[in-house]
């Protein structure tokens, strides 16, 4: 396993569109390990292919709650509803946050790391983490869905749940 560089905004490969997946590979295996190492090296609950400089659809997320650890390859949002209104902050976006409105229950349809279809079902913070990697996917910052000005946080206030 390796840490990769996040790419941050401004860069890029983060607006662009991802690919699918087709099959498993050893790259990708070694992808998947990277990219959480990569995620709890830097404090995160969430990172998406792009965010390392590679334009698949693939993303990890652990919200530190039990079930809520994945890895998810050609996600696709096929239910949402409710609405949550908070913080929301990204390693691409590091010292800033912003209010950012989304659904407060999500279903997703994806393969796991086994190429397996499964069905994630999330609810408040792991929705809102589910959105924002997918959104990453398909080459969307939460930047633009931010309601008001970002806001800088400084080093002694820890930055909002999120990715």
């Amino acid at each position: 396993m390796a840490l990769r560089t996040i790419r941050e905004m401004g860069d890029p490969i983060l607006e662009k569109k991802c690919r699918p997946i087709t099959e498993m590979t050893d790259k990708i295996k070694t992808l998947i390990d990277d990219m959480f190492e990569t995620m709890y090296e830097a404090d995160g609950v969430g990172l998406a292919g792009p965010q390392v400089g590679v334009l698949k659809r693939i993303c990890v997320i652990d919200t530190r709650e039990e079930g809520e650890k994945v890895c998810l390859i050609n996600p696709v949002v096929i239910e949402t509803s409710g609405e949550q209104t908070g913080e929301e902050g990204c390693l691409s976006v590091p010292g800033r946050c912003g209010q950012v409105t989304r659904p407060d229950h999500v279903v997703v349809r994806a393969l796991n790391e086994n190429m397996e279809e499964v069905e994630v079902v999330g609810d408040m913070l792991f929705a809102r983490a589910l959105l924002h990697e997918i959104d990453h996917l398909d080459g969307v910052l939460y930047v633009t869905k931010v309601e008001g000005d970002l806001k800088y946080v400084s080093d002694e206030e820890e930055l909002p749940e999120g990715e």
